[in-house]
């Protein structure tokens, strides 16, 4: 039964009616869960949601951990403690600790968590393991960590070079240095705000070679994820071919 368990709620195939039910239930009740996040007022319907979408994750964190030896490949009790400590589970727990207060008022430790209501969105990341494009782009990054590392780590030496030079050349119109490193950032991205900007010759003729320069890094992990994507979607296409 709790390997029945498993496989619904882990997604086994794409074939299994039970588990995809399941997974568009639960994709549903975190949809619901984030929409009070667009409002500013809070109204009684609300709540009622909240308390719903919450039971529903609380009852999905208990097959989740009552099935962790076959998810953690752990046939013995020590996957039952590692699992509340994995990455996905401790995105479930801040799904679920934000509602707290109104299933029991009396927990108020967990008011914090309540008052900080933004944490809420924490739920979206629960939709994650229920999409099979979410999945794959997961496992291109996951992949390809490497050179994202790579690219990820020239980005930010080139953001500290250039607010270091940009801080010494601009020293008026950049007060501190996380001015100049919001400014590089800024420029890296070719996004400019425009709401600090230098005045001088040299100042500009350093936002423009970084905003080139920034076309060339910015691009590098697009290439990348794009690359790894197409790989793994034609692995995936092969492996269907094998199992027809």
């Amino acid at each position: 039964m709790r390997r029945r368990l498993f496989e619904i709620i882990e997604t086994s195939n794409n074939d299994d009616k039970v588990s995809s039910i399941y997974d568009a239930l639960m994709l549903l009740a975190i949809i619901i869960s984030i929409v009070p996040l667009a409002f500013k007022k809070s109204y009684p319907v609300f709540r009622y949601m909240d308390v719903i979408t919450t039971g529903m994750f609380i009852v999905d964190y208990f097959f989740r951990f009552i099935t962790a030896d076959y998810k953690l490949e752990e046939r013995s009790a020590t996957a039952f403690v590692k699992y509340p400590f994995t990455p996905w589970a401790i995105v479930d727990l801040i799904s679920i600790l934000p509602t707290v207060t109104v299933l029991n008022p009396g927990f108020k430790l967990f008011r914090l968590f309540r008052i900080v209501r933004t944490f809420r969105i924490f739920r979206v990341f629960k939709a994650f393991r229920y999409s099979r494009s979410i999945r794959i782009i997961a496992k291109v990054i996951k992949n390809s960590r490497s050179a994202l590392l790579a690219v990820c780590t020239l980005a930010i030496c080139y953001i500290l070079i250039s607010a270091l030079v940009i801080f010494n050349v601009e020293a008026d119109s950049f007060e501190t240095l996380f001015d100049a490193i919001y400014w590089a950032t800024v420029s890296l991205t070719t996004v400019g705000y425009g709401d600090i900007y230098p005045i001088t010759t040299a100042g500009r003729i350093i936002t423009m070679i970084s905003s080139i320069f920034g076309i060339a890094i910015v691009a590098l992990p697009a290439g990348v994820i794009t690359a790894g994507y197409l790989d793994a979607l034609n692995e995936a296409k092969t492996i269907e071919k094998d199992d027809d």
